[in-house]
């Protein structure tokens, strides 16, 4: 991976940190360590999140086996991926999708 690829890609960590601080209102951290230990680029118990700033979206189920490497029990991964020009994206597993919908509905007072 090239030094402009490196760049890129821990400008959409920090991106994503800010996005998490302004909407959740939870400070978190890149994990700098990443390519040196493995991991995920960001923990938010109980989310092991993996980010990806590419030109254009490549390969998700490749991005998703590594969110889940990044992953120690009982954390989730999820990727949050973001071509040039377009919006951020979240990738997770559809029992997860299942999971958060559930909640939602059941604290709307649907089914």
């Amino acid at each position: 991976m090239g030094k402009s690829q490196r760049t890129k890609g821990a400008a959409g960590e920090r991106e994503i940190c800010d996005l998490i601080l302004r909407d959740l209102g939870i400070e978190v951290h890149r994990n700098l360590q990443q390519t040196r230990d493995g991991g995920a680029d960001i923990k938010l118990k109980p989310f092991s999140i993996e980010v990806k700033r590419r030109a254009a979206i490549g390969n998700i189920y490749d991005w998703v086996d590594q969110a889940e490497r990044g992953c120690e029990f009982p954390e989730r991964p999820i990727v949050v991926c973001r071509a040039d020009r377009k919006k951020w994206l979240a990738i997770m597993t559809i029992d997860e999708l299942f999971r958060l919908i559930r909640e939602e509905v059941a604290a709307a007072g649907g089914k």
